[in-house]
């Protein structure tokens, strides 16, 4: 089983960045696709951003396109999400999320198979 931990969250002025971490536990990391969701309170869960095994290719909802970019690297087990130019309603719980065994990631939540504990976003206007 793949244990994930999300850390680099906090409280930002509108327009400021943060760097979110997720550390992976397992030999799986290097061969799963990884996707950053996010959860507003009394929203569902939404996509936010996603990349292949290899890193060699992404996706980005569309609210976050040009602000937001995801990486791995794959020596650490880690995944990130550099969010820059953030806004009031990037606020919400960021969690990463893994699809193993080099399926081709996606959109839906119900696509992944863990997903950490979440850290909290914060961003004021």
């Amino acid at each position: 089983q793949v244990q994930l931990g999300e850390s680099g969250g906090g409280l930002v002025q509108a327009g400021g960045s943060l760097r979110l971490s997720c550390a992976a536990s397992g030999r799986t990391f290097s061969s799963a696709a990884m996707g950053w969701f996010r959860q507003a309170p009394g929203k569902e869960r939404e996509f936010v951003a996603a990349i292949s095994w290899s890193g060699g290719s992404t996706d980005y909802a569309d609210s976050v396109k040009g602000r937001f970019t995801i990486s791995r690297d794959n020596a650490k087990n880690t995944v990130y999400l550099q969010m820059n130019s953030l806004k009031p309603e990037d606020t919400a719980v960021y969690y990463c999320e893994i699809r193993s065994n080099r399926r081709a990631y996606t959109r839906l939540l119900r696509d992944y198979d863990y997903w950490g504990q979440g850290t909290q976003v914060t961003v004021s206007s």
